[in-house]
């Protein structure tokens, strides 16, 4: 009887170790399109400044890369911000990107080097203006900055291009009427206060940079009304991926005493060129959508990512390995 059993029991496991064989096969297939082997091979992505969002995405991004495609290394290269990503990748120095769309449509636009080549992978999230001073500062607009040293981001940088923009549309000249510094979300912050009076920096909510002060009620938000949004349309142009929007209280809670505050918005690409491998963009792609709930625990913004705008990446085309995969998965 216990021989019996002891058939009975052994016959059984190895049922459910031949059935667990063939749902992991299953599963496997269902992952691995058509079975293929993942691509391999190694790829550069430009990031930006180490306490931006656009490095700690391009971080998490690169976790989920090496899950799905074990053969691939993926090298981070800090920047600037998009103003240098685009030329990045318009150039060849890197295969992939973030950049806001006003820079992109500000290189295509001005018909740099590699243009013509640029090509887009999804839609990602929007950046938000934040415009910083001290909680005590006398600057309550845009205006109120004449005369005030007042950081407008890296040279190469979103920021920069933002910064000049607003500053012009509030009737100021960026080289005269105020005192310009060159410093990014890791430097700014800290000098807020001390040798500046106020500085500009546009990134998905929150950003560390700032969440990191958050704690203390030390800075403010100047608001940036749809009136000045108005006026930087009258600019034409890239200005036209800008839009009136509102920093949600929930951003900052500790600053924004549960108001939201006014300002504006721009889109976030993934940039490639035209002359990356389909198959690899295709994959990459797949990642990126599928990897939204993971990458968004550790990246607030990436919870944004939305596979049903993904595909409108104005001002430049849809990468084709990225076109294969929108198409593969449209209802």
């Amino acid at each position: 009887m216990s021989t019996l059993l002891s058939r009975t029991g052994g016959h059984r496991a190895l049922t459910a170790a031949a059935a667990g064989a063939v749902v992991l096969g299953l599963l496997l297939w269902w992952l691995l399109p058509l079975g293929e082997k993942p691509p391999g091979g190694t790829v550069t992505f430009s990031t930006g400044t180490r306490a931006g969002v656009y490095q700690r995405y391009g971080e998490m991004l690169r976790t989920a890369l090496r899950e799905d495609m074990p053969g691939l290394k993926v090298t981070l290269r800090t920047s600037a911000g998009s103003q240098e990503n685009v030329e990045r990748v318009a150039s060849g120095e890197a295969d992939f990107t973030i950049a806001a769309a006003d820079a992109v449509e500000t290189y295509t636009y001005q018909e740099r080097p590699g243009s013509g080549q640029l090509r887009g992978v999804a839609r990602l999230y929007d950046d938000y203006v934040q415009l910083v001073v001290p909680v005590d500062s006398q600057v309550h607009s845009v205006a109120d900055l004449r005369g005030k040293r007042v950081a407008v981001g890296l040279p190469d940088s979103g920021v920069r291009l933002i910064a000049n923009r607003l500053l012009r549309a509030a009737g100021l000249d960026p080289g005269k009427d105020i005192t310009p510094r060159s410093y990014g979300i890791d430097t700014g912050p800290k000098r807020l206060g001390h040798d500046i009076d106020a500085f500009f920096w546009s990134g998905g909510l929150p950003t560390d940079g700032l969440r990191q002060i958050a704690d203390t009620p030390s800075f403010r938000f100047v608001p940036i009304g749809e009136d000045l949004v108005a006026a930087l349309h009258d600019q034409g142009g890239a200005t036209r991926y800008y839009r009136a929007t509102s920093i949600p209280q929930s951003a900052y809670p500790t600053v924004q005493n549960t108001a939201a505050v006014p300002t504006m918005a721009v889109a976030n690409l993934l940039v490639t060129r035209d002359d990356v491998d389909p198959r690899l963009t295709e994959w990459l792609t797949r990642t990126v959508i599928e990897s939204r709930d993971g990458i968004g625990k550790h990246v607030h913004s990436a919870q944004l990512v939305d596979l049903r705008t993904a595909i409108y990446t104005d001002p430049v085309p849809l990468h084709e390995g990225a076109r294969r995969y929108y198409a593969s998965v449209k209802p």
